[in-house]
């Protein structure tokens, strides 16, 4: 049975009674079975949940703090009879003679563990210090519960036994807000899921600041990060609370409640513990933060049972099936112009090293070259230069269409580069003779170039494959770009995942600007250009490009008129992208990628023998191909993945596939 690193978790606000622990506690068990129906692992409620936040004075009653611990008993009870998850509310705990505003873990019917506030506000509209006192005046480590010694203080970290990557902190409220708060040590000492019960109050703005302070915590503790806050039913009197929930993950808001509701708020998200550990685990400084001996603790660990489940059938997140492009009008204007930012600063200091005299580029009509030659003008735009300077060439060989071609003529003629074709057939026909090859079994003896043309349209679909025929046409644009001037190049990330490339041929180049781009965002890149950067017959070419189908051209159309098509052969690159980014982001096992394709919403439907068909071919194809990837040359890193071999990603070329294959479940 496998969680694929995922565990439940919720933040709750229940409708408040004031002062009355019983009808909390009633409302909390209501909540919780809400929590268990949806498979919930960790439900968390707001400070002082069990009583209100603003009973003031009333904490002093002894009638109030009896009713708390009454009401906890009546959870814990509940904890072992209706939900097999973990709880954690908030009240206040007499020990020591003083009053601690606590958060109580409670989980298979015991009260494991009662962590106290340790930053206590006493400003403005907040004076907590008249009631409680903070965590770091306590004399005991423990107190008696039902009958039992709980283990009592800030120094209480929880961990899952079934599960050995969630580890539980706590946190309430003020705690956030210090400077160093205490979820950072948790964090440094192990705790990925981190809990906060709140009592926020409502002012303006406040939200924003708050939605950003969660989030912000959860990035720098590599950790997810639950918040809720105290609503309805606290009293107005100076203050109004609204009952606000978030959820983060290492920096993303993954869940967010609205504010002000009347009912019973329960927000619920998946956290995927897996990938917040390879976070840790790649980024190395995290744990320096140990050095620093004022940040060394001794926290005592306390372990709690977690219900076995298997992956959700529907994950409670969302799941990207395009994460390399953004959504969203104003994140995709943003995107778009600091992608292609980054492509002309890179660009414009490497032509400022070696000069502008010329620069050569190969444009064949398809997306990568589009791309590639868009960064290039505007990087001789930047620096003052004439796109003159440009040696602009198109390329047609025997697979090249009508179409790609026509395009590739309109755009550099629109953009004002000098350009000028070259059929390369001729010189690939004599390299073959030279070779001594025969194309697909066919005698080149008394054939010219064209007449080779005919044969090659009518060849069954079972022999249109000649690994020679097609690197010969790739090999041969190369020299004539690298004979020309400084060559940019135009391959993708995904080509180069894939090893969807010909060795020293588009492989290679003196700068690639496109190096790290994977196709979905090269497509989506391309797209954006045409509706935000041209209009009239330009942007018409530039969507038409969007629109032709991927291929390398390299073999001629059938008899039908059917182009070459790479995502027929190696499978739609939606796909492959979204293989990329989870195996080489997170380190994700191709089983898991398997799993999280199924919760994506991709542009086409895929059945699951297809997406494991071509997950297939990603991991064979990768680690096939790692030798491409070995000597590539520079270009700049745009994204959080790259397969630079100076940056990266070094991998030996000689490793072996097999276990990764091994962990794809069988069909």
């Amino acid at each position: 049975m496998s969680r694929h690193g995922f565990v439940r978790v919720a933040a709750m606000a229940p409708p408040l009674k004031l002062a009355d622990p019983r009808a909390n506690a009633s409302a909390t068990i209501d909540a919780m079975h809400q929590a268990a129906d949806l498979g919930v692992d960790v439900l968390v409620g707001p400070e002082m949940g069990l009583t209100g936040y603003t009973c003031n004075d009333l904490f002093f009653q002894q009638t109030l703090q009896r009713g708390a611990i009454d009401a906890l008993q009546a959870i814990t009870v509940a904890t072992a009879r209706l939900y097999s998850g973990v709880v954690v509310v908030g009240l206040p705990v007499v020990v020591d003679d003083q009053i601690f505003n606590c958060a109580a873990f409670v989980s298979d019917g015991e009260v494991l563990g009662i962590v106290p506030k340790t930053y206590l506000p006493n400003y403005k509209e907040f004076y907590d210090a008249r009631f409680f006192a903070p965590s770091s005046t306590a004399i005991s480590t423990s107190v008696t519960l039902f009958g039992k010694q709980v283990p009592f203080g800030p120094d209480l970290l929880f961990s899952a036994r079934q599960l050995d990557s969630l580890t539980i902190g706590i946190e309430i409220c003020e705690d956030l807000w210090g400077p160093i708060p205490p979820s950072s040590i948790q964090s440094v000492h192990g705790a990925t899921v981190l809990l906060n019960l709140s009592a926020s109050n409502e002012t303006i703005a406040k939200a924003n600041y708050r939605r950003d302070l969660v989030t912000q915590q959860s990035a720098r503790c590599i950790a997810a990060y639950v918040y809720a806050g105290a609503g309805r039913g606290e009293s107005t009197t100076d203050i109004v609370f609204g009952g606000h929930c978030l959820i983060a993950e290492n920096g993303t808001l993954i869940s967010e409640s609205p504010r002000f509701k009347r009912e019973l708020v329960l927000q619920i998200a998946d956290i995927d513990l897996d990938r917040l550990r390879m976070n840790r685990q790649l980024t190395t400084s995290f744990g320096d933060a140990l050095l620093d001996s004022g940040l060394k603790r001794e926290f005592r660990r306390i372990m709690f049972h977690l219900p076995e489940r298997r992956a959700p059938e529907k994950l409670m997140r969302k799941v990207e099936a395009h994460p390399f492009v953004p959504s969203g009008e104003r994140e995709l204007k943003e995107r778009c112009e600091e992608i292609f930012t980054i492509q002309v600063t890179g660009l414009g200091r490497r032509l400022e090293q070696i000069g502008t005299s010329a620069v050569s580029i190969g444009v064949s009509g398809g997306l990568d070259s589009t791309l590639a030659l868009l960064v290039l003008c505007k990087t001789l735009d930047h620096l003052g230069v004439s796109r003159e300077k440009i040696r602009a060439i198109t390329m047609p060989g025997f697979g090249t269409t009508s179409r790609t071609l026509t395009n590739a003529k309109a755009l550099m003629n629109r953009l004002g580069v000098s350009y000028r074709e070259i059929d390369i057939r001729p010189l690939c026909f004599e390299e073959m003779k030279a070779l001594g090859h025969s194309p697909f079994g066919i005698n080149l003896h008394g054939m010219t170039h064209e007449s080779l043309m005919e044969p090659l349209r009518h060849l069954p679909p079972e022999k249109r494959k000649d690994l020679t025929f097609e690197n010969i046409q790739a090999r041969v644009r190369t020299s004539l770009l690298m004979n020309t001037a400084f060559v940019i190049g135009t391959g993708d990330l995904s080509e180069l995942a894939l090893g969807w490339c010909t060795y020293n041929a588009d492989h290679m180049s003196m700068y690639n600007v496109n190096v790290s781009i994977p196709k979905t965002l090269v497509k989506f890149l391309v797209r954006w250009a045409a509706e935000n950067e041209f209009e009239g017959s330009a942007r018409d070419t530039l969507i038409d490009i969007v629109q032709t189908e991927i291929s390398p051209e390299l073999l001629p159309a059938d008899a039908a008129g059917k182009a070459q098509s790479t995502e027929s052969s190696i499978g739609p690159y939606e796909l492959h992208d979204f293989f990329m980014f989870h195996f080489l982001r997170y380190g994700t096992t191709p089983e898991k990628i398997l799993y999280l394709a199924t919760q994506a919403k991709f542009d086409a439907p895929y059945s699951l023998g297809e997406i494991r068909k071509w997950l297939r071919m990603f991991v064979t194809r990768f680690f096939g191909n790692q030798f491409k990837r070995s000597c590539l040359p520079d270009g700049p890193k745009v994204g959080s993945v790259s397969l630079s071999p100076r940056g990266d990603w070094r991998m030996p070329s000689d490793a072996s596939a097999a276990l990764w294959l091994e962990n794809l479940p069988p069909e």
